[in-house]
């Protein structure tokens, strides 16, 4: 594959309910400095590689507010939206009955909204080359394994590594392994590649492409972007 002539897909998860944030609003639709969480990450992706199709994966019950949200935000950006799963698996699953030709596949966490240009174009450089890519960072604090009686034991945190997105496929890789019924260790995409028998090669990560999980993440975020971007509005009271 060539990187000029070869198809891209960038599907963004965005199917959670996002039940640890509190409240009744899915976090990706929670505003965050001036639109909502979800819109960062299709921007990214957008900026980066504008011959990508985006996909957008949204909670089935929330189909009509997502197309008024992209309506106001990005009038002019081209986008498949369509519903969510039971699970993360079968929410993927969704999104990649939009891939319709031979090409490479992003599958993104909307609400990583910390997503920079340089990681999507390294996971793009390496899953051509390599036929995947999974960005990946090192385990900066020590780390214990709880059994039973609550008894635990140190782990060695040299050994492990937090996986992050987009996590990145040739499509001939990606699809045939999501063309299976659900398992419940199926925990991300890489997991449900290598258990198809295919290799996964993980990549650096970045420290600041965190999940936006907890309300404190929020505010970590809030701050990081504000560094990067220097005329982000003040929301923070």
């Amino acid at each position: 594959m060539s990187m000029v002539n070869t198809k891209k897909y960038a599907v963004i998860v965005a199917g959670g309910r996002g039940t640890r944030m509190g409240g009744y609003i899915p976090k990706q639709f929670l505003p965050f400095l001036g639109k909502p969480l979800l819109i960062y990450a299709i921007e990214a992706f957008h900026l980066a590689l504008p011959d990508a199709k985006i996909i957008l994966v949204v909670p089935q019950d929330h189909l009509s507010s997502v197309q008024t949200i992209i309506r106001s935000f990005m009038a002019k950006f081209d986008l498949t939206i369509t519903a969510g799963g039971e699970t993360r698996f079968h929410s993927v699953q969704n999104g990649l009955k939009y891939v319709n030709n031979d090409g490479i596949v992003f599958v993104h966490d909307a609400a990583r909204p910390m997503i920079t240009h340089d990681l999507i174009l390294r996971c793009y450089k390496s899953a051509l080359a390599n036929g995947n890519a999974i960005p990946a960072i090192a385990q900066a604090e020590s780390v214990r394994m709880v059994g039973g009686n609550n008894v635990s034991t140190p782990v060695n945190r040299d050994l492990l590594r937090i996986i992050q997105t987009p996590q990145t496929f040739k499509t001939e890789q990606i699809l045939p392994a999501f063309n299976r019924p659900y398992r419940a260790d199926f925990t991300d995409e890489a997991s449900v590649v290598e258990d198809f028998g295919i290799k996964v090669n993980l990549i650096e990560g970045t420290f600041d492409n965190i999940k936006l999980t907890n309300p404190i993440d929020f505010i970590i975020a809030e701050a990081l972007l504000k560094v990067r971007h220097k005329d982000l509005p003040d929301v923070i009271s």
